[in-house]
C-alpha cells in the first residue's frame, strides 16, 4: 500500500515544538456536539441509574463536564465492572456503544455487578473528531501517574475514589481509515519519525493485557461479537497492526507500560475492543451493536 508519509505540518525528521502544535490546534474545528449527542442522552438515564459528574475539562474552545453512569443500589459485596468509551474521541462507536449498552443492557447485570460506564472520556476529541486532546496528547498513552491529560487524570481519580477492586474493564475503541489518512502521519510528524505500519484490520479484534491474558475471557467476548459482525483475520505475517496474534482476533500488549486505558483500573479481566466501521462488510450500526456485544459477552462469562 502506498501512503503519504509527509505530513503538512512540521519539518520531516524534526519533532514538533510549541509552534507546530499550535498550528495543528488552530486547524481543528467542531464537527458535532458532545452536548447534543452524549450529554442529552445521559440525562435520560437519570431515572434508572446514578449519574455522577467526575470532573470537567476547560479548554479555550469550551468547558466539558464529564460523566459516569452507575447501576443503582451500589453493593460493595458485588464485583465492580468498568466500561469506558471515547478515550479517543473520534472513535464514534466506542462512545455510542457505551451509551447503547447503558440504554439496553446495563440493568440486566445489576444483580451480578456494580456497573460503572464512562461513555466519553474525550469530549473535545469527540466534537473535533480527533485522537488527541488540544495539547496534542494521546489520552490512550497517558494513563500514568500524574497524567498530563485531564481526560485520563479525572477518570483515574474517580475510579480510585470508589475504593473497590475492579473485576473487569472493557474499553471501547475502533480503527478507521482516517488512522492512515490523518492520525498516523500526524503522529509520525510530531515525533519526527517515519511511519511504517499502515495495517488496518478488516473486522473486529481485541487488545488484551499481556500480563493477564485470560484467553477464555477474550474468546467469550469475540464469540459474542461474532454474532453481530466479523472477526479480523491476521495478515500474511500472522499479525494485526504489526503485532503477533496471541489467539484468533487477539493481540496482547504490555498495557501498563504503554499507559493504555485498560491498565489504570488494575482489573483482573481487561480488554480493548477495536472495530472497523469503514469495512465494506459492516455498517456503523453494526459497529455499535458489536461494542455492546463485546461488553455483554465479557460480563456473561464472568457472571
Amino acid at each position: 500500500m502506498t501512503q503519504q508519509t509527509i505530513y503538512h505540518i512540521g519539518t520531516p525528521g524534526t519533532p514538533w515544538g510549541a509552534t507546530e502544535k499550535a498550528q495543528w490546534l488552530a486547524e481543528q474545528t467542531k464537527k458535532r456536539s458532545y452536548f447534543d449527542d452524549v450529554v442529552s442522552k445521559i440525562e435520560t438515564f437519570k431515572s434508572d441509574f446514578d449519574v455522577d459528574q467526575y470532573g470537567e475539562l476547560a479548554y479555550d474552545s469550551g468547558t466539558y463536564p464529564l460523566f459516569v453512569v452507575r447501576t443503582k443500589n451500589w453493593d460493595d459485596s458485588k464485583p465492580t465492572v468498568l466500561v469506558t468509551g471515547g478515550v479517543h474521541g473520534y472513535e464514534t462507536s466506542g462512545v455510542h456503544g457505551a451509551l447503547r449498552f447503558i440504554e439496553t443492557k446495563a440493568k440486566d447485570y445489576q444483580p451480578h455487578f456494580n456497573v460503572v460506564v464512562a461513555p466519553c472520556l474525550s469530549p473535545w476529541g469527540y466534537e473535533t473528531i480527533n485522537r488527541w486532546n488540544p495539547a496534542a496528547i494521546d489520552p490512550n498513552r497517558s494513563f500514568v501517574a500524574d497524567s498530563p491529560a485531564g481526560e485520563c487524570a479525572h477518570i483515574m481519580n474517580y475510579v480510585a475514589g470508589l475504593g473497590v477492586d475492579i473485576l473487569a474493564h472493557i474499553d471501547l475503541h475502533e480503527t478507521t481509515d482516517t488512522d492512515n489518512s490523518e492520525f498516523r502521519p500526524a503522529k509520525a510528524a510530531m515525533d519526527g519519525k517515519v511511519n511504517t505500519n499502515w495495517n488496518i484490520p478488516d473486522g473486529f479484534y481485541l487488545v488484551g493485557n499481556s500480563e493477564k491474558p485470560y484467553p477464555e475471557f477474550q474468546k467469550a467476548v469475540l464469540d459474542s461479537v461474532e454474532e453481530v459482525t466479523h472477526i479480523a483475520d491476521a495478515d500474511d505475517e500472522n499479525k494485526l497492526i504489526g503485532e503477533d496474534i496471541a489467539q484468533r482476533g487477539v493481540i496482547l500488549l504490555p498495557t501498563a507500560k504503554m499507559g493504555l486505558c485498560i491498565s489504570f483500573s488494575k482489573a483482573e479481566y481487561a480488554t480493548t475492543t477495536e472495530v472497523y466501521p469503514d469495512s465494506p462488510k459492516a455498517t456503523p450500526e453494526q459497529c455499535i451493536q458489536a461494542q455492546v456485544a463485546a461488553v455483554t459477552g465479557g460480563l456473561d462469562f464472568l457472571k
